[in-house]
């Protein structure tokens, strides 16, 4: 099966397949390298609350066998929420086009709330630029500076390139609702 690297996580483009479908489709993109196809696989295994073990386990190899052609959407480790984020980011659509992104990034909070919270932010820079700019002190959130892993790409897709005005609304909102999911959230001014 060939997916469309354009085709968004929050699709679930593999939705329609049945439970061993997605476990052959994933056997067959670690045996081709296939980075793409397998992190599709393992989102939907995500969204359809697989046991941890496995996501993480199916992780751990991908990285293995496709570590190049994995794309920068799928997280490198289990999050038991990543579901909820996508389920309350697909929430919110922006109408205009325009220059400015919002993104989320993920916080360990293992020594205080529990292993991961979020941090929600908007930046003319692109997420995984705007993390890069947090980790090296410039225009830096003390939460992302001193607890941020990765940038979650995934559930934000759909908002890049947005107008300002929607973005700073959006921003606002989405960490609102992420807090009233019961999710550890930093930002979102």
């Amino acid at each position: 099966m060939r997916i469309d690297a354009k085709i968004p996580p929050g699709s679930r483009p593999l939705q329609h397949l049945a439970q061993s479908d997605i476990a052959e489709c994933l056997r067959r993109a670690f045996a081709a390298a296939d980075g793409l196809t397998g992190a599709h696989c393992i989102h939907e295994l995500w969204m359809r609350r697989a046991m941890s073990v496995n996501i993480e386990q199916a992780l751990e190899r991908l990285w293995e066998s496709a570590g190049a052609s994995v794309p920068e959407w799928l997280p490198m480790r289990y999050i038991d929420w990543l579901p909820e984020a996508y389920e309350i980011a697909c929430q919110f659509r922006a109408v205009a086009k325009g220059r400015s992104n919002i993104y989320l990034v993920l916080l360990d909070f293992a020594d205080r709330h529990g292993p991961y919270g979020l941090y929600v932010g908007m930046s003319k820079y692109s997420p995984a630029q705007r993390f890069d700019q947090h980790k090296a002190g410039i225009r830096a959130a003390g939460s992302v500076l001193k607890r941020g892993i990765e940038v979650l790409t995934g559930p934000t897709m759909h908002l890049q390139y947005i107008e300002r005005s929607e973005a700073m609304r959006i921003e606002a909102q989405l960490a609102q609702a992420l807090a009233v999911a019961g999710l550890v959230v930093k930002g979102g001014h």
